[in-house]
């Protein structure tokens, strides 16, 4: 998930070893760095309010103030599924860093190894503290990737390209035409389809909120009814994120990830990701404010373009880096790095916040405006300690023992003449 491990062919399971800091690759921290990040400022949300918040849209329990208004608009427009999008990509890439070609059996074997272990410490993240743990996913999508890691650049892109277009056209569609469906087959049906998902009463959410509050073992059995849920959404997810990673190892592939493909074509998918962006960013706020879209349903039909903004986040991102500004991406390097720690400690700090009795239990007290603060505070704090733990080691503490249990052996962690 966050490392890129190397290993020339030829070499045997007793020597496979971790890749040298020296020889990580810029562009692929740089963007996990940025993926890492984004991630928080969606999952937040679910660390500081009962899962059901996501089906009870207009029934959320805080006021609708400026501040909230806003904070939900921008996490909307800017993260939400761009972010995981990439995450899911790159992990792609780290399928094949890792366990090589298909023909490598002493990689192959460290690759398996590693996504057990991946699995296993998802299966602890998602039980044990918070419900919307992605590792386990990665884990079981993972061992299907694995499968096509030798495909050619084309052949993945391709694939997962055309896959993936479906899902966006058919998000599109959705979006357009569920409007013009609803309205086809009037009031009373719509009213009962709203009624069939999981909606909650602002005064049901409360007690939920309640009810977690109430100590560690009541967290714990609501945090494993959102599990389950979650769980079996995930499964219907596996078409979606396996495509996404062969779109990430077939960017890798091409030379695209790593900043050799021609500039205009930079250019005009940071422009195509741009243009979808202001649509977006368009529809959802005449949404919030109340406005008339030109055309019913625009909003939604508008966020199943998702992967196209997040193709050009990372345009702009390789841009930016090749044409003088790599000191400014840099910056987002070292949390790359640390990424699987990092995504990890998010969660400790979210849920001993928010609704572990050892922390001041803001669970159910923020609404969007004012949990970006802590967001924002998380950010900055990963941003520092992150260069600074690596100036002394090699890895991330959880990077260094999720190797130490995929290589089978104690991995040095101090850097040399530290």
């Amino acid at each position: 998930m966050s490392d890129a491990d190397t290993a020339p062919e030829n070499r045997t399971d007793s020597v496979l070893a971790p890749v040298a800091p020296a020889d990580r690759i810029f562009n692929l921290d740089m963007l996990r760095g940025w993926a890492i990040l984004g991630i928080l400022a969606v999952n937040a949300l679910t660390f500081a309010w009962p899962f059901a918040i996501a089906f009870s849209e207009e029934t959320r329990p805080w006021a609708m103030t400026t501040a909230n208004v806003t904070g939900d608009w921008v996490t909307a427009v800017f993260f939400q599924d761009k972010f995981r999008t990439l995450f899911t990509m790159l992990f792609g890439v780290s399928v094949f860093l890792v366990g090589g070609e298909r023909d490598n059996a002493a990689r192959g074997g460290l690759l398996r190894r590693r996504l057990f272990w991946l699995g296993l410490i998802g299966l602890i993240h998602g039980l044990a503290f918070w419900y919307g743990d992605i590792l386990l996913h990665y884990a079981y999508c993972g061992l299907l990737m694995m499968l096509v890691r030798s495909w050619s650049a084309g052949r993945l892109l391709w694939v997962g390209g055309g896959i993936t277009a479906v899902w966006t056209v058919l998000a599109i569609g959705t979006g357009l035409l569920a409007p013009v469906l609803m309205s086809a087959l009037g009031p009373e049906f719509a009213a009962k389809a709203g009624a069939g998902g999981p909606q909650l009463s602002p005064a049901e959410i409360m007690a939920v909120v309640e009810q977690v509050r109430g100590g560690y073992g009541a967290a714990l059995l609501q945090n494993f009814q959102a599990w389950m849920m979650a769980q079996g959404a995930s499964l219907f997810l596996i078409p979606v994120s396996v495509p996404l990673m062969m779109i990430g190892l077939g960017l890798f592939k091409s030379g695209y990830l790593s900043g050799r493909a021609p500039v205009w074509l930079y250019g005009l998918m940071t422009l195509i990701g741009a243009a979808n962006l202001a649509v977006l960013g368009y529809a959802e706020g005449l949404k919030v404010t109340g406005g008339t879209l030109p055309v019913e349903g625009l909003a939604a039909a508008a966020a199943g373009s998702a992967t196209l903004i997040t193709l050009g986040y990372v345009s702009l991102l390789i841009l930016m880096t090749r044409f003088g500004l790599k000191g400014l991406t840099g910056v987002l390097v070292p949390v790359g790095q640390m990424a699987f720690t990092n995504y990890l400690s998010q969660t400790l700090v979210m849920v001993s916040l928010f609704s572990m009795p050892w922390g001041p239990l803001w669970y159910g007290t923020m609404g969007p405006g004012v949990l970006w603060g802590v967001v924002g505070a998380v950010w900055l704090a990963q941003l520092i300690w992150s260069p600074l733990w690596l100036a002394r080691f090699r890895m991330g503490p959880l990077e260094w023992l999720w190797r130490c249990l995929s290589y089978g052996r104690w991995l040095p962690l101090l850097r040399s003449g530290t």
